[in-house]
């Protein structure tokens, strides 16, 4: 890989280490893909037919946007996306491309800031007329590039997990909405843990909010689980958590519930351990620390908690070990993936496998091609695109161990099914 790319894996690290990662950040080798939907090698189609629109289509290159924070506050956590998607890119390529075309990258920088990712999805839409993007990371991103898409017909793939409430014709969503991870995850922890007295603890801005929303109406009314004890939210950047942790003790909730992001996550942790709140002693379940979180809260802090994802470094299928595997051939021996980098992923395969069954780049007959899309070689098992654009997944626990990995407790039977507008929890 570049030189660009290590540099990217290394200030990753680096930056890990020293303060933790924001919410949770891809994937398999080229070996086992092979029954992706559309990885033919057969004779290209004519440009004429298969681009309406004046999309960036010659007759031998397809270019689409990549857009995210490469600099910024969240560098951290989308640098995982950034070089999942490029992996799957490059993998792509190596099959021959898309309809014949091999795919050429626009990279934009959002920088962490909002305005700036709005600006930089209408370069890629208006001047450079690529056929999809790639990106985004936190919902403020998201919301500021939606009604550039909508206006100018383009199509993003959104990899992060998030808090739902939200369908767009423009949007394909591939990390899970709040009710896949939430509510198995409450669920899980009422039976299996007995919990019924529940702390909500959450970073101050929409995700985690909107989280704990959807969480005290399951625990108090939809699923009658039991009582909310305690809720409490910080902004972005806290590292003082002496007076929550008193709260926590005086309230002694059955479980705590965190949605705490970013660098916080590392003085969390260590606090609570400070304080004698271990993974021994008192039952947490978090949505919001994965593989890459843990390089800087450190597994020593973290171990005996839960978290709740649809997808662990750690799983044990062919898939995903040939998806780690590629990943660290390309990123390096000791590259961590996390749930948003793998559902990064899932990005380009999806788009590929859409645009081959649509035998077009138009954007409106790849929307209409997408519902009922399968991949059956995905790392987190096997997935499916839903109508509403929202991924059918698994949802999974996964315990932390000292030694910074998650060892998988339990997992849904089957899909879940992606319902961004529960009824009930609004």
């Amino acid at each position: 890989m570049s030189n660009h790319s290590d540099d990217l894996s290394k200030n990753r690290r680096r930056l890990l280490q020293g303060m933790g990662a924001l919410p949770l950040a891809g994937m398999a080798g080229v070996a086992g893909l092979g029954s992706l939907p559309g990885l033919s090698r057969a004779a290209a189609p004519a440009t004429s037919a298969i681009n309406t629109t004046k999309l960036a289509v010659t007759d031998t290159e397809v270019i689409v946007g990549q857009l995210h924070s490469a600099t910024g506050t969240m560098a951290i956590s989308e640098t995982g996306s950034i070089q999942a998607e490029q992996l799957a890119i490059d993998q792509i390529n190596a099959m021959g491309g898309v309809l014949g075309r091999k795919i050429k990258v626009i990279k934009e920088d959002g920088a962490s800031d909002w305005p700036t990712f709005a600006e930089k999805s209408k370069k890629l839409l208006v001047n450079d007329k690529v056929a999809c993007v790639f990106g985004c990371w936190t919902s403020a991103s998201r919301k500021a590039v939606l009604p550039i898409f909508e206006k100018e017909n383009g199509l993003l793939y959104y990899p992060t997990f998030y808090e739902g409430l939200e369908q767009s014709k423009n949007v394909i969503y591939t990390g899970q909405e709040a009710t896949q991870q939430i509510i198995y995850s409450l669920d899980w922890g009422s039976k299996e843990k007995k919990a019924k007295t529940f702390f909500l603890v959450g970073s101050d801005y929409i995700w985690p909010r909107t989280s704990m929303k959807i969480a005290r109406k399951h625990i108090e009314s939809v699923g009658k689980l039991g009582s909310v004890v305690g809720e409490e939210y910080y902004p972005l950047g806290h590292t003082n958590f002496n007076s929550l942790i008193n709260k926590i003790k005086v309230a002694k909730p059955d479980c705590i519930f965190a949605a705490v992001v970013g660098g916080s996550n590392v003085a969390f942790y260590k606090q609570l351990k400070a304080a004698g709140i271990t993974g021994a002693k008192q039952f947490l379940l978090t949505l919001s620390v994965t593989e890459d979180e843990m390089l800087g809260v450190g597994g020593e802090n973290f171990a005996g908690f839960y978290s709740s994802m649809k997808y662990f470094q750690s799983l044990d299928n062919a898939n995903n070990k040939a998806f780690v595997a590629a990943f660290r051939k390309a990123y390096g021996p000791k590259a961590v993936i996390g749930d948003v980098t793998q559902a990064g992923y899932l990005g380009p395969w999806l788009w590929k496998a859409a645009v081959e069954k649509a035998g077009s780049f138009d954007v409106d007959k790849v929307v209409a091609a997408s519902p009922g899309i399968e991949l059956k070689t995905a790392p987190e098992g096997y997935v499916k695109l839903h109508a509403n654009h929202h991924l059918w997944s698994k949802s999974r626990i996964a315990q932390g161990q000292t030694d910074g990995t998650f060892k998988v407790v339990s997992e849904s039977p089957e899909l879940i099914e992606p319902n961004p507008f529960p009824k009930g929890y609004q």
